[in-house]
Order: structure tokens, then C-alpha cells, then sequence
């Protein structure tokens, strides 16, 4: 059994919120008869009609997108910028980003119209895994990555520990390359875990996320995801 408005939201017809709007406008209607009443739970044999129309399941689609720079990670953007949506096929219908990357951030989003699945990446219990290569700017030390493999403390809170592994040194420019592995989803984290040791990063780079991968993918390509990948995503 599960919620009305999850129902009516996973089914791609609208948001939760709206769909919460609509049950207690009378709209809704569960097996015939007219229901406002929020905590309302439905089964998959129950019939639901929204505004005197059935309400149709929606065919689920995931893509991955190796999404460039100068990017933004939403469906729309009142400052004009390129969304990630410009990069999905015509008729996609309403698919959303997985979590976010920063503008500025390059690498693995996840886009989909499968709510339930999107809420269960997101959830910070499920620690979903994130591979990054960071360009920091100047000359690290391996000693030096230690606050982050054990924790170190943010604005928001303590860190859990990283993976954490100096891949290069570019002596010529002054920069170095670093893998980092996260288990957590916080705003601008990898910029901010750098910053705390005293570290400015230059690029960022999502190489995976959930075990999907950039391989093969140049920016602004995307690809759907094998039914296998999708099974994958759903026991993680």
C-alpha cells in the first residue's frame, strides 16, 4: 500500500505537492468515490481518477548524461543558463535529475521519471557511491589527504571518511589530480572537504555514479541504461 499523492507523483502526473493540492481539492477520486483525505493509501488494484480522468501509469526512462560545464543540474533556470534538460531526446516527457552538480562540475547525472527509484539514490542512508577526480591547485602531499579519508569538520557537520588517492602531479603548472570516493551527498562537498585543508579546486569531475560510469560518454552525451543497470540501481 502506499500513499494517494506518491501514487499520483511516481505515475509522472504531476508533484507530490500538487497532487496533495488536488486531493483536498476533491478532485481525486479512489475506486469511484471522492477521497480528501491526505493519509489515504492505495493498492496497485484500485482505480484512481483525476479530475474524471484515469490516472496512466507512465513509462519509466533512465538516462545517464555525461553533463558538460556551465551546466545546470534542473529542469529550468530563471537566469537563462543551459539545464541538463536540453540534452535529453524530443518527447522524453517529465524526467529529472538525480541529486545535482554544480555548474561547474562535469561528469555522471542520472535523469529519470522514476520517482520511487530518485528518492532511494537521494536518501542518505543508502550512502550511494561517487567517484570524482578533482585539479586542485598546487603541489599536495599523499600525508595530506588524511583529513579526508577520516573526517574532517564542515559547516554542516562532520564528513564521513573519503576515499582519497593522489592520482598525479603536474609540476609544471602546480596542480595536483586527486580520486576521491564519497558515500554522502551534501551541497558543494568535494569543494568545501578541499577548502577545510587549505585547497582550491580548479575542475571537477564526476567519474561514476551508483557504479554508472562516464566511459565512453564525451560531454553533453547521454545514453539509457540497460535493463540490467536499471535492476542494479533498484537493489542498491
Amino acid at each position: 500500500m502506499e500513499r494517494l499523492q506518491k501514487v499520483i507523483a511516481a505515475a509522472g502526473y504531476c508533484s507530490r505537492r500538487k497532487a496533495e493540492l488536488l486531493i483536498t481539492e476533491g478532485k481525486v477520486q479512489v475506486n469511484g468515490v471522492v477521497t480528501t483525505t491526505l493519509g489515504t493509501t492505495v493498492s496497485p488494484s484500485d482505480v484512481i481518477h483525476i479530475e474524471g480522468q484515469p490516472l496512466q501509469q507512465e513509462r519509466k526512462v533512465y538516462y545517464l548524461l555525461n553533463k558538460p560545464r556551465n551546466t545546470v543540474s534542473t529542469s529550468q533556470d530563471d537566469r537563462g543558463r543551459p539545464t541538463v534538460m536540453d540534452f535529453l531526446p524530443e518527447k522524453s516527457g517529465r524526467v529529472y535529475p538525480v541529486g545535482r552538480l554544480d555548474f561547474d562540475t562535469t561528469g555522471a547525472l542520472l535523469l529519470t521519471n522514476d520517482g520511487a527509484l530518485t528518492n532511494r539514490l537521494t536518501h542518505p542512508s543508502h550512502q550511494i557511491e561517487k567517484v570524482y577526480v578533482a585539479t586542485v591547485k598546487g603541489l599536495l602531499q599523499d600525508k595530506q589527504l588524511a583529513p579526508l579519508r577520516t573526517g574532517l569538520t564542515l559547516e554542516d557537520g562532520m564528513t564521513a571518511p573519503a576515499y582519497a588517492q593522489l592520482i598525479k602531479l603536474n609540476e609544471k603548472q602546480g596542480h595536483s589530480i586527486v580520486e576521491l570516493v564519497l558515500h554522502e551527498g551534501r551541497n558543494h562537498q568535494v569543494k568545501r572537504m578541499f577548502e577545510a585543508i587549505g585547497y582550491e579546486v580548479l575542475k571537477l569531475h564526476r567519474e561514476s555514479f551508483a557504479g554508472l560510469s562516464t566511459k565512453g560518454l564525451y560531454q553533453g552525451q547521454l545514453r539509457t541504461l540497460t535493463s540490467q543497470e536499471v535492476a542494479a540501481l533498484k537493489k542498491l
